[in-house]
């Protein structure tokens, strides 16, 4: 049986290889209609399906049926398989021309690098500066100071730690052991000087014997004459909170403050948990009911739970009060100290819990800046570093339990800091 077309036979097929060939030989074109090229037609006849057309080399998508209609499949212009037109971009016959592809321009990628680098670093420590600026709580007119003494070379900066219990639950109040009592006293106050040749913190005990001058009410404006009446320093608080304060340490030191900070119970606590806890070395082991204090001696990190306790303690020594305030400032420069690492700064993820920590709960005067607070703190941290020096007021003895300062040491001490020298006075 001849299965070829009507009009074909077997011996059409010539000596080929090839479906049903014997033969070594290839196929001729003329049965390689695929691609067969020019314009030789297909054999014709009584019962030949319709073949397609390669008029004018259109090749075989030109295709034709019965009704005369067709299509073009693209086959032979390179529409299927992307080979383009001879003379067209990809160059003669369709054959790509495209040169090496360039080397990478290093130089410019590392400029434009740079540049974005740089341009979010800005944006973000701007948007920072302004974030952290408004948290700031200044609430300290230092302008209702009255009769205030010159101010000399350097800064003073008045740090107040307060027991305020602000915002505290009474499971907090309960867990810090501060007790429950209404309103704030000052728990701990220092004057820190940043000046050029050394910074210098200067404990000022709460016991301190010191007279209340005249002064103008922060919330009245009314003027109070002083009496030459001697109270503790602490009490200047009380009466009538940081103007007082500020006005009492002026009057009896004969020191300008030009900055006022002060921190609560509350935010103490969690700055010091916003960093991580503090490392410090405790010489010796003590424990107190009232701070909850229970402390070994040697090197360990507290949380904020037990640096409260830590700073707050007074009566686990004998020399309650100045004991204290030694500790006060061991700790204080360890904090600015941990504060101040790059690995806090350059940390989003413990910076800005810091910041907020810090920032939400301290109180300043008016004319403070965030500028103002780092020095603060960079100050701090090299006080214990060797290149500044820690002391308490000088002490020349006491009167009703009041400690009454040395009055030729604190005129000494208060010449060179006004003068920006190095300390020599030494205190207790």
């Amino acid at each position: 049986m001849n299965d070829w077309p009507e009009g074909w036979s077997d011996n059409d097929r010539g000596n080929r290889y090839g479906s049903g060939s014997a033969s070594a030989q290839p196929e001729s074109a003329r049965v390689m209609r695929q691609v067969r090229r020019g314009p030789a037609a297909p054999p014709q006849g009584p019962g030949v399906p319709p073949q397609p057309s390669y008029v004018n080399g259109q090749g075989y998508g030109d295709y034709t049926d019965a009704r005369g209609s067709g299509y073009d499949s693209g086959y032979n212009t390179g529409q299927v398989y992307g080979g383009g037109d001879p003379g067209g971009p990809d160059g003669p016959g369709g054959t790509a021309t495209r040169g090496p592809r360039p080397a990478p321009n290093w130089r410019r990628r590392i400029k434009w690098t740079a540049i974005t680098v740089v341009t979010v670093l800005v944006v973000t420590s701007a948007a920072t500066y302004f974030w952290a600026d408004s948290k700031l709580r200044r609430e300290v007119d230092l302008s209702k100071v009255i009769d205030r003494p010159e101010g000399g070379d350097g800064t003073n900066y008045l740090i107040v730690g307060s027991d305020s219990r602000e915002g505290m639950s009474a499971e907090e109040k309960k867990e810090l052991h501060t007790g429950s009592a209404e309103g704030k006293r000052t728990d701990s106050m220092m004057i820190l000087h940043v000046g050029s040749n050394g910074d210098t913190l200067v404990s000022l005990p709460r016991d301190s014997d010191v007279e209340i001058p005249t002064f103008v009410g922060s919330e009245s404006g009314k003027t109070y004459k002083g009496t030459g009446r001697h109270v503790k320093l602490n009490a200047a608080y009380a009466m009538d909170g940081p103007e007082l304060l500020v006005r009492t340490v002026e009057f009896n030191t004969g020191l300008r403050i030009d900055h006022y900070v002060e921190i609560g119970f509350a935010g103490f606590a969690k700055i010091v948990d916003a960093v991580g806890g503090v490392e410090i070395t405790i010489d010796k082991a003590f424990k107190d009911k009232y701070s909850g204090a229970d402390f070994q001696a040697g090197k360990q990190k507290l949380n904020g739970e037990e640096a409260l306790a830590f700073v707050r303690t007074r009566h686990a020594f004998a020399a309650s009060d100045l004991e204290r305030t030694k500790n006060q400032q061991k700790f204080l420069a360890a904090l600015a100290h941990e504060v101040a690492t790059p690995s806090t700064v350059m940390n989003p993820f413990k910076l800005y819990p810091t910041l907020g920590a810090g920032l939400d709960s301290l109180i300043v005067d008016k004319d403070m800046g965030l500028y103002d607070l780092g020095s603060m703190f960079f100050a701090m941290k090299g006080v214990n570093g060797g290149d500044g020096t820690s002391m308490n007021m000088p002490i020349s003895g006491s009167t009703g339990g009041n400690l009454v300062w040395d009055k030729a040491k604190v005129k000494q001490l208060v010449n060179e800091l006004n003068n920006d020298e190095k300390v020599t006075v030494s205190g207790n």
